[in-house]
């Protein structure tokens, strides 16, 4: 039944973001809106200006751009496109009193613009679902900054809830598990590897409760003190998937990667690991990228490709990337059901 008192719920799902084309000039226009955050370079503006301006942007964004390219697809960068097919998806699954929108923290379609549309459906709710499973400063916690920053100049501002983490949801861990026990049960495997993108330490100290983070051990146990640790809530990730495959601790091995500049970042790293993994014997390995929910240059490229190819460098001889969540059923039920539960 139809309400008729409340008005329409607007549901915003946010991803990071993908440069226009592979053009340079669109990757670098990418890169300086992505890293002038200052949630993801946390750095006095001075500095991050210069570094992003006259160092990384100019230096990096012709290399990146080749990388898009390998990415790139008829349908442009998987990313944008399995957003758009997500957002379609989860319209259909839910009722008529909700309005689906998507949004980019960087480049487009705009957080702003997915904002707009929902307001032009008169939503007296929304619901923000950035689409990083793990809570950080730098991903989910920019998008909540970014969202308050726009609405802020509404006249009317409709209720706000934001979802944070879905780390521990069932279907997001179960759908994961699903998609890695096919290539189980095709080949056997030496080893499992699970990469999460990076953060610099001084990010999750920064975050730590009662200074309880150790960047060590303290991630073994997931609790109060450290559930938006977002190194804790990784390794969280990679415990709930590996059980649900049946995996005991020692077949597997949580790293991340995408490190960037001089200062250090979360440990341990992934190139470091799949190269004493190669020397330890472990001829094939499974590797999951489960910080992302749809195939990205940091996934697709950086895992699949690289990594692979490093990995046999080394003296390996398979590796295999599990895909992401991407367009699957099981992926959009569970963002009904996050939808719904709030």
């Amino acid at each position: 039944m139809k309400k008729t008192n409340q008005g329409k719920t607007g549901v915003l799902l946010v991803n990071l973001g993908t440069p226009d084309s592979t053009k340079t000039g669109d990757v670098r226009k990418y890169l300086r809106e992505f890293l002038m955050d200052k949630r993801v370079i946390d750095i006095p503006f001075l500095f991050r200006w210069m570094l992003v301006n006259l160092i990384i942007a100019p230096f990096r964004a012709p290399k990146s751009a080749k990388e898009y390219r390998k990415l790139w697809v008829e349908r442009g960068s998987p990313l944008k496109f399995y957003g758009e097919d997500v957002r379609d998806l989860l319209q259909e699954e839910l009722d008529e009193n909700y309005v689906v929108a998507l949004g980019m923290r960087y480049q487009s379609p705009s957080i702003k613009s997915a904002l707009e549309e929902l307001r032009n459906h008169k939503v007296s709710k929304i619901i923000v679902v950035p689409l990083f499973p793990q809570y950080a400063s730098a991903t989910s916690g920019s998008v909540h900054d970014k969202v308050m920053e726009i609405v802020q100049q509404w006249q009317i501002i409709p209720q706000l809830n934001f979802i944070s983490t879905f780390v521990e949801e069932p279907g997001f861990y179960k759908t994961f598990a699903g998609l890695g026990q096919k290539y189980l049960d095709k080949h056997h495997y030496d080893h499992v590897l699970f990469s999460f993108h990076g953060l610099p330490e001084r990010q999750i100290r920064k975050g730590s409760v009662d200074n309880y983070c150790k960047l060590g051990g303290c991630c073994n146990v997931y609790h109060d003190k450290n559930r938006f640790c977002y190194r804790a809530q990784c390794f969280q990730t990679a415990r709930l998937i590996a059980n649900e495959m049946n995996l005991p601790e020692e077949k597997y091995t949580v790293t991340f990667q995408s490190r960037l500049g001089n200062d250090p970042w979360i440990k341990p790293y992934t190139d470091d690991v799949l190269k004493d993994l190669a020397k330890d014997g472990k001829k094939s390995v499974l590797a999951f990228s489960p910080a992302f929910v749809s195939d990205c240059l940091e996934t697709t490229i950086e895992v699949g490709e690289e990594f692979k190819e490093e990995f046999e460098e080394a003296g390996g001889e398979r590796w295999d990337l599990v895909e992401s969540l991407n367009d699957n059923k099981d992926w959009v039920q569970t963002l009904k059901t996050l939808v719904m539960k709030n």
